[in-house]
Parts: structure tokens; C-alpha cells; sequence
């Protein structure tokens, strides 16, 4: 642990104000090398770390998510801060998480000067299906000191965590308090295999469940492919900037997200079934067999019809005819 970590504030919020001339960090192999070398630093693999080293794609991921003085920015994995610092002075708030403590030291003393950064120095996921309660505080202090603020994720995203960070932000609630973390945009650098996946059409390999949950919900844009020699370390397999803007009419369609959201999954458990013995499976014992075929001959699918077919639009159409029946049975 380096000298001066705090030991038990997970927060730091900066020391002398938004400076909007300060110049960010140079990233480059040669500057972090150096940096790690005398702060002692060495690479967690397990951690997913990988820094972007070539400076005009960071300005790339910043420009792609259009930021505007009215936006609150999360970053997940802060590394030495050179995104962040040149996120800080377009937006009104960013919140940036890090695991790492010696990372999370180095980056405070690179963001020391910026008033409207607050660092965390957590695991941003307390398991894989949800967010540490205090990045939501966080996010929601942010959001809630200046009326029509808005939540934007911006982040090279450790390899390890993308899929959780990005579909948990699509499952909190419609309503509610959770209402105003819901983001507007997620502009991301995520493994090249999972920007295909989210990115997947129908009836091709990588469409799946997180394919239809995320374009359920949002416009989807592969903005640049990465190869590995981008990074330090170099990581085995190449990376992707991806934008997911999220469109609250599509998303406004889903009535009961949770529902939603373990129905489309369940369709895809084991993806070569027919349609019909996968719909079965989703609904369990609250429908009939007699009630399943009664929905499918009511969407006119074929006998060998397969979920990995079938479009986003029907899906949910699926979706919700089936939560309308099962809501009565529940609800007796």
C-alpha cells in the first residue's frame, strides 16, 4: 500500500476546485511504466487490468459520449485517472470506482485538483447482479444537487466486469427512487466478443438473452474495434468501443423489467430447443401446456421456430403476452 492511502474513507472528493485548463495525463506505455515503477505498482491481472495507451483513443471514447455541463459521469475503474481527468471539466459531477488501492492512491494525487470528481475506492458490484449501494449514493448525491442533471457511464471497463456493469444499470427500477440513476448513454471499451454479443442480430451466433435485454432498451453502436497493441498490458483478444444510448420509449414498453429480464434469459438456457419447449421451460408451471400453444399459434410462429430467430420486437410482445397471463394466476 502506498503512504497516505486512506485506510477507511472509501470517498475523496477533490481539494481545490474544477480547473477546466488542467491538462491531463499523458498515458502513454512509457509515462505508466514509469509511474508504476516508482510508486511501486504492479499489474493485477486479476483485477481485468489493461490501460489504454494511445491517447487519441481515449479522446475518441470522451468525444463518443457527447458529454454536456449537465451531466453526471460514472467511470468504473478509475486506473491512473488520465480518463477522468479529461472527463472532469466538460460535466457537472463524474463518480469513479476503483478496487485497486494503490491504483486508487496514485489516480487521487493525479485528481486532486477537480471539486466535482468523487472517488471511491470499492468493488463498484457487490455481487454479480447488483451495484454497491454506496456508488448509488454516490450517483444519486450527484444527480440530485442541480435539477435536469443526467447519468452517463463512461469507462474502460476491467474485461471482467462489463457484462454486470452494464446490464445491472438496465435493471434498476422504472420508477421510484431508482428512476434517476437509470443512464442516458453508456460509451464503453469492452472486450470485442461482448460489443458482438450486445450488438448481435437474430438468428446469427452471438445473438442471445443479453443481446435482446440491452436492445430492448437502447440503440446500440460499435464506434471503433481496438487490437490488443492499444493497451498495456497487451490483452489476448482484441477490444471495442461500443455506445449504448438508451431510448426510454423502447424501454418504457416493458412493464415488469425484472419479469423481463428472467424471461429472456430463461428462452436461451438451452438455445437449440424449439421454441416452443423453451417457452414451456420460462413460464414453469404457471401456464399450461394447452395456454403455451395457444400464444404461439397467436404469434403464427412455425413449429421449429427457436428464440436465437426471433426479433427483439417479438420477444417483448412474447414477453408481455405471457405476463398478462400469468399475472391473474398470481394475483388469485
Amino acid at each position: 500500500m502506498l503512504p497516505g492511502l486512506p485506510s477507511t474513507d472509501f470517498a475523496v472528493p477533490g481539494m481545490m476546485g474544477r480547473m477546466s485548463n488542467l491538462q491531463p495525463a499523458n498515458q502513454t506505455l512509457r509515462f505508466l511504466q514509469k509511474r508504476f515503477e516508482e510508486a511501486g505498482i504492479h499489474v493485477k491481472h486479476r483485477h481485468g487490468q489493461n490501460f489504454l495507451i494511445d491517447m487519441n483513443l481515449q479522446r475518441l471514447i470522451v468525444s463518443s459520449a457527447r458529454l454536456t455541463p449537465s451531466d453526471v459521469v460514472l467511470e468504473v475503474g478509475t486506473g491512473t485517472g488520465a480518463l477522468t481527468s479529461q472527463i472532469a471539466p466538460q460535466v457537472a459531477a463524474v463518480v469513479t470506482v476503483e478496487i485497486d488501492p494503490q491504483l486508487f492512491q496514485l489516480a487521487s494525487e493525479e485528481l486532486y485538483a477537480f471539486e466535482n470528481v468523487t472517488m471511491l475506492h470499492l468493488d463498484a458490484l457487490r455481487n454479480k447482479s447488483n451495484f454497491d449501494s454506496r456508488v448509488l449514493e454516490a450517483i444519486e448525491q450527484a444527480m440530485s444537487a442541480s435539477p435536469g442533471r443526467r447519468l452517463k457511464l463512461v469507462a474502460n471497463l476491467p474485461y471482467n466486469i462489463g457484462t454486470p456493469v452494464i446490464s445491472n444499470l438496465l435493471s434498476l427500477p422504472a420508477g421510484g427512487a431508482g428512476e434517476s440513476i437509470v443512464p442516458h448513454s453508456m460509451t464503453v471499451t469492452i472486450q470485442k466478443e461482448l460489443a458482438d454479443r450486445i450488438a448481435a442480430k437474430p438468428s446469427t451466433k452471438d445473438y442471445s438473452a443479453l443481446s435482446i435485454w440491452i436492445q430492448s432498451q437502447a440503440r446500440v453502436e460499435l464506434v471503433r474495434v481496438l487490437a490488443p497493441s492499444v493497451f498495456w498490458p497487451r490483452p489476448k483478444v482484441n477490444s471495442a468501443i461500443l455506445n449504448i444510448e438508451i431510448d426510454a420509449e423502447r424501454r418504457g414498453r416493458i412493464t415488469d423489467l425484472q419479469f423481463f429480464h428472467e424471461f429472456v434469459r430463461s428462452l436461451f438456457f438451452h438455445r437449440r430447443k424449439f421454441f416452443r419447449r423453451q417457452l414451456q421451460t420460462a413460464v414453469g408451471d404457471r401456464l399450461t401446456a394447452e395456454q403455451v400453444d395457444e400464444i404461439i399459434a397467436g404469434f403464427g410462429l412455425p413449429a421449429d421456430t427457436r428464440a436465437e430467430q426471433l426479433s427483439v420486437e417479438t420477444i417483448l410482445e412474447v414477453a408481455e403476452t405471457v405476463r398478462s397471463r400469468i399475472a391473474p394466476v398470481n394475483s388469485r
